[in-house]
């Protein structure tokens, strides 16, 4: 058994730009906390791991005061899963109505690789419920059925720990030498190497500067026949014409597993 296991959000869909940032502001809006996040600001969110730890990142002792939020940490806890809930929901509203079409090449590989016999999964920091949304919008009905989700809380340490990643491992009972993981940004790629796992990375709105040293095959996008995408890193000389294929992963399961990186804070 083979394992072919997605990062959801900028992979499945670039759902960060015209998902998760409108519904952040939105929510804002809506409870009354005095932020928008703009494009810019959300370009350097988008680092730190979870729709919660994001939202924590704006209640700093002077924020709290200034808008009588609670000091004490279930009082925060308490107020952040409110927020949270009602982002969650504003985002899943945007997905049921097709405004986050998957990437290219996501529906196609997922196919192949479900015929070739592998499993398939996601791994995400995002909540359960945003993830399986967007699962269920990007791959077919019967075949998004098929995959295993891990997502939210479910690890003590979001990316770029390997905590998802491991828990992906022994929840799919394999060894990292047989899994491939798609992701489209620094921390996730530093999550996944340090698993021990291979990994594609297909670049999304806001990951275009990250470094992706390490990833056996950097692209655009996964490509469709016809309309490759580019090919904008090839370390293990693949020849990747732009469309990621099974073949592609199976090459890259042979090729030697990648060195763990260095520790690096998340910026």
């Amino acid at each position: 058994m083979k394992a072919l296991v997605f990062d959801c959000d900028g992979v499945l869909a670039d759902t960060e730009r015209e998902g998760h940032l409108p519904a952040f502001n939105q929510t804002f809006r809506e409870l009354g906390v005095p932020v928008q996040w703009s494009d810019g600001e959300y370009a350097r969110l988008v680092r730190i791991g979870g729709g919660k730890e994001r939202m924590r990142s704006l209640l700093t002792p002077e924020f709290v005061a200034a808008n009588d939020y609670p000091a004490a940490d279930d009082g925060q806890a308490e107020l952040l899963a409110t927020w949270h809930r009602r982002k969650t929901e504003i985002y899943t509203d945007l997905v049921a109505k097709g405004r986050l079409p998957a990437r290219p090449g996501v529906a196609r590989l997922a196919a192949e690789a479900d015929a070739a016999g592998w499993a398939l999964a996601v791994a995400s920091t995002s909540a359960e419920p945003s993830v399986r949304a967007v699962l269920e919008h990007a791959v077919p009905g019967a075949l998004a059925s098929r995959f295993t989700v891990l997502a939210g809380d479910v690890v003590a340490h979001k990316k770029p720990a390997p905590d998802i990643y491991l828990l992906a491992l022994e929840r799919l009972g394999l060894d990292p030498d047989d899994v491939v993981v798609v992701e489209d940004s620094g921390g996730g790629l530093r999550a996944a190497l340090a698993a021990g796992l291979r990994t594609v990375v297909t670049v999304s709105a806001y990951t275009g500067d990250d470094d992706f040293t390490g990833a056996s095959l950097v692209v655009a996008s996964l490509g469709e026949p016809g309309a490759p995408a580019d090919v904008l890193a090839d370390p293990l000389g693949l020849g990747a014409d732009g469309v990621v294929t099974i073949g592609t992963l199976e090459a890259i399961l042979a090729a030697p597993r990648p060195p763990l990186p260095e520790s690096k804070e998340t910026p």
